[in-house]
């Protein structure tokens, strides 16, 4: 289990990318003094590990009700998660994965936006649900979804205090650092994604003779 918990980290913390985030997070939270952001990164993190707890204890209930298969699960959060890589390849921010300037300009009018942008889309949006319940789906028993429950637990921990001290990160890192972090963790995030969608394809036609 100790590599499927490091391949759960890499996998969770780079569909989040706390660092990568540094910049958005001091924008929404300009004009905040500094325990507010503090708090503000407090608050987000702790909204975002209870959105992630919900959708991993309660994942399969909601694919069952639909009737959707964990090999077209796969398959879907495999285009999904590539689609958030290709634009972290290129530097860009996506709407599945961080807010959008609407979201932007309207948590400026409103005091808290600990649940939205922060906790969803930026923490815990699509793209991130998608690979906790993909990972949840890749192993078998209680075990696995332990061992996904400590991976976005640590990365979450991680994320508040990458936010905590985004201050002094902003001040020692440049946009062109930021950028490059970002599309190191484009790449390692669409190998993940073609990975899961393979090994859902691989599911749906076992005839196929695809292996992941």
């Amino acid at each position: 289990m100790g590599g499927y918990l490091i391949h759960a980290f890499v996998s969770i913390f780079a569909i989040m990318n706390p660092l990568g985030n540094v910049p958005i997070f001091m924008t929404l939270t300009e004009g905040y003094s500094l325990s507010e952001k503090r708090q503000t990164a407090r608050n987000a993190s702790i909204m975002a590990f209870g959105i992630l707890v919900v959708f991993l204890l309660l994942g399969h209930v909601i694919l069952n009700l639909f009737g959707i298969t964990i090999n077209a699960f796969r398959v879907t959060g495999g285009i999904l998660i590539f689609g958030i890589a290709y634009n972290l390849l290129h530097a860009k921010p996506t709407h599945m994965h961080s807010p959008s300037d609407q979201e932007v300009a309207e948590s400026t009018k409103h005091d808290d936006i600990t649940v939205t942008p922060l906790a969803t889309p930026l923490l815990a949006g699509p793209g991130t649900i998608a690979t906790v319940m993909g990972l949840d789906a890749g192993g078998t028993g209680l075990s696995t979804s332990i061992v996904v429950f400590i991976a976005f637990t640590v990365v979450l921990a991680l994320t508040f205090v990458t936010f905590y001290y985004s201050g002094w990160i902003s001040k020692h890192l440049n946009q062109t650092e930021l950028n490059v972090i970002t599309r190191m963790m484009g790449l390692l995030l669409a190998i993940i994604a073609v990975q899961m969608a393979a090994a859902g394809i691989r599911g749906l036609f076992p005839h196929l003779g695809i292996t992941a």
